[in-house]
């Protein structure tokens, strides 16, 4: 074989090994992120409405979230804020080295870092301290400005300010 001949096997030889590396790539999912933490035994409501897209490589957990907008809304006591990309590790029951998520309480913004469920709770850690909550104040996933609280009135009030 000369080397043209060489050359007209292996161009279509490598153009097929690199479609076939990029169609099964692990980092890319279709399923729905809301699905995915249900799969590792997270509550959809660990993440606001409103996501965009996301990445997970499902061999090293790496997990990235974009929403739409950044997105803050209050829950009792505490003020909660999701960056537009929201990134971290997922394995069963866990978010850990968390980036884009912090809590506001009293008046101090803290980085969440880890969020891992406990039995029939969902814990927060800022690093120094953690907060736990009931795993039922998760099933549905908080809605950007009023978090759980979107009754019609608050939804006008939204609307109004869109």
């Amino acid at each position: 074989m000369n080397s043209s001949t060489i050359f007209r096997f292996l161009i279509p030889l490598a153009a097929t090994l690199c479609l076939i590396l990029v169609h099964s790539n692990p980092a890319y999912s279709d399923d729905d992120v809301y699905d995915v933490l249900q799969d590792y035994d997270l509550p959809v409501g660990l993440l606001p409405d409103g996501v965009i897209g996301f990445r997970l490589d499902r061999t090293t957990g790496k997990l990235s979230v974009s929403l739409s907008e950044n997105c803050t809304f209050s829950e009792g006591k505490y003020q909660l804020k999701y960056e537009s990309k929201v990134k971290g590790y997922l394995s069963s029951g866990k978010l850990s080295s968390l980036e884009g998520v912090s809590m506001k309480f009293p008046d101090v913004w803290m980085n969440i870092v880890e969020i891992f469920r406990r039995g029939n709770s969902i814990n927060f850690s800022v690093g120094t301290g953690k907060a736990a909550f009931p795993m039922e104040y998760f099933e549905e996933s908080p809605q950007c400005g009023c978090g759980m609280n979107c009754g019609p009135r608050q939804a006008r009030k939204l609307m109004a300010n869109s």
